[in-house]
């Protein structure tokens, strides 16, 4: 990667003053920096907004931290005044990239204003620059730091798994650690990517999809059997060794070694028809369409490499979108695209060197990894991937042939999706701006807090809150409130009660933020909330910022009209007149699709939380019953309510309850 501290024109003069301030600080050595520069006179409004400290003090900071840095790799961080990581990288040597970082003159914009903000800086040596790589990525993916290239939206993709703990191995998709025993094929771009191949797999190769317990407790086919997706082993349809053949096809279909398999399925397709067997000649037929059919949506596919991943990065206006393709046992399994947040000023290939370390920390990298820049730490990051795949990884920028085909469309598809991104902010910009204007705003808001309740007649009461800004919903910063039903505390709502579920939603959500951000410089608060309510969750809302002590905070509620008319919504705000826009202004579109957000994510929340407290059992009360022992309570007594029943010795026979824990479970069951 780039050096993080190369200067540029970007970098401006300092103050003659600021420059004393820490040329005349004494090197690690004892000796003094004797650069020579120009001072430049800086405005008033430039020097007001320079962070507190200013670059004197962040110099400082460094030069102190120099005395006692090793000339050793490993990794950096540069911390603020409340401890948050700033920056964090990797060095082969340490103290020689740090003493960069006091080169005041040789850093541009961005980082003179990262080392202004430094208080403190933070190591931790490695055995070799390979190690500082693996966890310099780590640290930024857990930490965020401001001034680095962040990966965003990084979560784990679907395998197609076929389990290897079973007389009939299943079929089915999996996501997550791969801890269970069997052969996992993946990963896939999107989870509807894999529900179409295992749905075709099992019309071609009639794998079962049902759980363990499911097969187990079958006594006659399911309906699966009957529409031609599956062999029914559990009933005896099929032998063992003949389930074993299927498994074994589908594993060579999905490894790429199904050069034969259509042409066997064909000549046994032609047999059975010849031997006027025509129910099994339509068997085959289906296998061979479904196997036709996955084939079929391979849009692209990569010859003369199995598997490999292909990663473009097209740069426009400051912003960028990396798409990464799949190619596994030569068949696409799918892309999907990336907008990592960066500083504009980041050249491309210091980007893509970010994205490609951070993207292979938390999953496997294949054999063959396919950019479309050329990247400075080429060697350096092949020698990491290989370290983490304990096999050859190797990184290449095609030039010409397939492989460069296929890198053009992965570019296309990036700049498209680039433009489409930027074409959706720039007008969800201007709506964020109108509703600023609207709510009476100086400027427009970048976090819009949205908030609702659900509950079904009182039970499983959650409050829902969704978030907004620019580049739409912020997803991973939603929040959802488990109501504390009939707690008798103040500041507690029971579940029938929306005026008391939003008080304990706005109490808890501010309580917090004041707790956490008292001086609101964490971008833990909103710009403006919305409450989906009417006057009286206003009302409610500013009672609780005014016994919370919460001032200047924009709010207001969204009301539908008469009849609950989704056309005709009113606006409350505090101390003025509700506001009733045009039934076809934009911004009433804007306003209702956050509404009906806050209302999906709030009733989704509902119905998991309904569906659990379903399942919960008396067992789960009882102090020192984990699931393993609650099965074997179950199985020896047949329900929750045998358990509570039972006497002390019959709880003392069932394996893994000792004394101590059927005197527990006896007590919870028959204390007054």
């Amino acid at each position: 990667m780039k050096d993080p501290t190369a200067g540029g024109k970007r970098a401006p003069r300092l103050l003659e003053e600021e420059k004393d301030s820490y040329l005349s600080e004494p090197l690690s050595d004892g000796s003094t920096d004797a650069r020579a520069g120009e001072g430049s006179e800086e405005s008033a409004s430039k020097r007001r907004d320079r962070p507190a400290g200013g670059l004197a003090e962040g110099v400082k900071v460094l030069r102190r931290a120099l005395k006692t840095l090793p000339h050793q790799p490993g990794v950096y961080r540069m911390l603020d005044k409340r401890g948050d990581a700033l920056y964090v990288g990797k060095a082969r040597d340490l103290r020689k990239r740090v003493v960069a970082y006091t080169l005041i003159d040789k850093l541009p914009r961005r980082l003179q204003r990262m080392v202004a903000e430094t208080q403190s800086l933070e190591i931790v040596t490695t055995g070799s620059e390979v190690e500082a790589l693996l966890l310099e990525s780590n640290l930024i993916k857990r930490l965020m730091p401001r001034y680095n290239v962040l990966l965003r939206d990084d979560k784990s993709f679907p395998y197609i798994l076929i389990t290897g703990d079973h007389d009939y191995p299943q079929i089915a998709k999996h996501r997550g650690a791969h801890k269970q025993d069997g052969t996992y094929f993946g990963p896939f771009a999107s989870a509807g990517a894999v529900n179409r191949t295992v749905t075709a797999l099992e019309k071609a190769f009639l794998l079962r999809s049902c759980s363990d317990h499911v097969f187990a407790s079958r006594k006659r086919p399911c309906l699966l059997f009957q529409i031609k997706r599956c062999s029914a082993p559990c009933v005896g349809r099929i032998d063992q060794e003949g389930y074993a053949a299927l498994v074994k096809e589908a594993t060579d279909f999905l490894s790429g070694r199904n050069s034969g398999i259509q042409r066997e399925l064909a000549g046994r397709m032609e047999s059975a028809s010849a031997e006027m067997d025509f129910e099994q000649a339509a068997i085959y037929r289906d296998r061979i369409r479904a196997l036709s059919h996955i084939q079929s949506h391979q849009d692209i596919n990569l010859e003369g490499l199995e598997d490999a991943d292909v990663i473009a990065l097209h740069e426009e206006g400051g912003q960028s979108c990396i798409q990464v393709f799949f190619f596994r046992a030569g068949r696409n399994y799918g892309n999907r695209a990336y907008f990592p947040s960066h500083d504009r000023a980041e050249a491309p290939e210091d980007v893509l060197a970010a994205f490609v370390a951070q993207f292979y920390d938390n999953k496997p990298p294949p054999p063959a990894i396919l950019v479309s820049h050329d990247l400075a730490e080429t060697a350096l990051i092949e020698e990491a991937l290989t370290s983490k795949a304990t096999r050859k990884v190797q990184l290449t920028r095609p030039q010409r042939g397939a492989k460069r085909k296929v890198m053009e469309q992965a570019l296309t598809n990036a700049r498209e999706a680039l433009a489409r991104r930027l074409s959706e902010s720039s007008a969800q910009r201007k709506l964020l701006q109108s509703l600023g204007d609207l709510m009476g705003m100086e400027s427009a808001p970048k976090r819009v807090e949205v908030y609702d309740n659900s509950h079904l007649l009182g039970t499983s009461p959650y409050g829902a809150m969704i978030v907004a800004g620019p580049e739409g919903f912020i997803k991973n910063s939603y929040r959802k409130f488990s109501i504390r039903e009939a707690v008798p505390e103040e500041g507690k709502a029971t579940g029938g009660d929306d005026y008391g579920m939003m008080r304990e939603v706005m109490t808890r959500r501010f309580s917090r933020a004041l707790k956490e951000d008292p001086d609101r410089e964490k971008g833990l608060w909103p710009d403006l909330v919305l409450l989906d309510g009417g006057k009286g969750q206003l009302s409610t809302a500013l009672e609780v910022f005014e016994e919370l002590g919460v001032t200047e905070q924009p709010i207001a509620a969204i009301a539908k009209g008469p009849d609950r008319d989704a056309g005709r919504e009113r606006i409350f705000l505090p101390e003025r007149q509700p506001i009733l826009l045009p039934p076809r202004d934009p911004l009433l579109y804007f306003i209702q699709r956050l509404r009906d957000e806050a209302h999906r994510f709030a009733i989704g929340s509902h119905r998991l939380g309904r569906k659990k407290a379903m399942a919960a059992s008396p067992l789960d009360e009882v102090p020192g019953i984990g699931a393993k022992r609650k099965k074997a309570l179950l199985l020896h007594f047949g329900s929750a309510r045998g358990v509570s029943r039972a006497g002390l010795n019959d709880l003392m026979q069932v394996e893994g309850i000792s004394e101590t824990v059927a005197q527990k479970i006896y007590d919870h069951f028959h204390s007054a």
